[in-house]
């Protein structure tokens, strides 16, 4: 991920000038976008050929591989296996929005609305694991417009409260206790 959506926050930080101290929270939002992509063109890259989530995650739920056969066979496994995907995603996310207070105003509307359609993207697949192998998962452009409408009322913070990713850690916290 460093080589390729990585860089491009780095490179996008340095663009708009933003301090050597946003610099990681950058690399982070690159990482966690870039992942949501490879969650949500899973079945697009297994015709490619490619896999990019870790073997060992793979091995720990009990799948040999991401295959539509494969996984409708075993729909529990797949499912968690998922989740581990969207809870790393969320866990890089939640640090990438604390670089957020650096960011001016004028670039944080769109960086907040790209952000939260990339959450809206995990909500999706999340609620419905199984829509990877059956649609590219995009948010349509009515939903940009009022998430971009939303963002420049209520922008003025440094830092929102990501509904699926705060959701989960609360739930995921609460089943622990």
């Amino acid at each position: 991920i460093y080589g390729s959506a990585e860089v491009i926050g780095l490179m996008m930080a340095k663009i708009i000038g933003l301090p050597k101290e946003s610099f990681e929270h950058a690399k982070y939002l690159g990482r966690a976008m870039q992942y949501i992509n490879f969650i949500r063109d899973i079945a697009e890259d297994l015709d490619l050929g490619r896999v990019y989530f870790p073997q060992t995650d793979l091995r720990k739920h009990g799948l040999e591989n991401l295959a539509y056969e494969h996984v409708k066979e075993h729909p529990d496994r797949f499912r968690n296996f998922l989740q581990t995907q969207l809870d790393r995603y969320c866990h890089w996310q939640e640090l990438a929005e604390e670089g957020y207070r650096f960011i001016p105003k004028r670039y944080l509307i769109s960086i907040k609305t790209a952000s939260e359609m990339y959450h809206w993207t995990a909500e999706q697949i999340a609620h419905h694991p199984f829509i990877v192998y059956d649609i590219k998962v995009k948010p349509m452009i009515s939903k940009i417009l009022l998430t971009v409408v939303s963002n420049l009322v209520n922008t003025i913070g440094t830092k929102f409260e990501t509904s699926f990713c705060h959701e989960a850690a609360k739930e995921k916290h609460h089943s622990s206790e």
